[in-house]
């Protein structure tokens, strides 16, 4: 491994509900329509902590063009 590598952090649906302010429902529909990519740990999802940086850069740049 790389020294300058990091290890993955995954967060879960209710620390990325509480990060982005929104209900649990809202990051359950954002993981099943793809929108937000996650990985399923037996009955429980876990987000990667730089797909959701992604996803909320890629949503501040798509609200921002639209205005």
């Amino acid at each position: 491994m790389d020294a300058t590598a990091r290890p993955a952090r995954f967060l879960t649906v209710m620390e990325v509900a509480n990060l982005m302010r929104v209900s649990k429902m809202t990051v359950y529909r954002l993981l099943h329509s793809g929108e937000l990519p996650g990985l399923r740990v037996g009955r429980s999802f876990r987000v990667p902590a730089d797909a959701l940086e992604t996803y909320l850069r890629s949503a501040v740049t798509e609200t921002s063009r639209s205005a």
